[in-house]
């Protein structure tokens, strides 16, 4: 299934969480599951923290780029934009507060559901819940901008 990362244009597009030209990044997807945004990644040995266990700083970059791609679904959403490829608004983190409620283990697959909490002219506020095993591991708040169009272009 395409994400909305799928749809940034070329010049957005090399980020390490969710660039879809970043061939050495993690190649996340964000897409709508019902009210709420999801994206999954399943964390490889070479990302642990202690053993047995997911390092806390790739956790803060999922929920980072989940609240980015959330944010441009939201304001698609919001303006009615159909998207196609490389129309999709971009946005950029301008605040992200984690909170680690217990350790995140490595080997299965992690879930983050997105909750749009508000919506106001360049401005999205993102709930995020990062899951493992069906228990909550890592909550989060990304405060997302949206760029214009040539943010970034060479």
């Amino acid at each position: 299934m395409k994400g909305i990362q799928d749809y940034y244009p070329d010049h957005f597009a090399h980020c390490h969480g969710c660039g879809r030209l970043n061939e050495n990044g993690l190649q996340l997807k964000t897409f709508w599951d019902g009210e709420e945004t999801v994206t999954r990644f399943t964390p490889g040995p070479h990302h642990t923290a202690i053993e047995g266990f997911v390092y806390g700083g790739l956790l803060a970059s999922i929920i980072d780029c989940h609240g980015t791609g959330s944010a441009a679904l939201a304001l698609a959403r919001e303006r009615g934009i159909h998207i196609t490829e490389f129309n999709a608004p971009r946005c950029v983190t301008a605040s992200l507060h984690v909170n680690y409620k217990k350790a995140t283990p490595l080997g299965p697959e992690l879930e983050v559901r997105g909750i749009i909490k508000e919506v106001k002219s360049r401005k999205v506020i993102v709930e995020a819940r990062l899951i493992a095993n069906g228990q909550v591991c890592v909550t989060g708040e990304v405060v997302a901008v949206e760029v214009p169009e040539d943010f970034g272009k060479a």
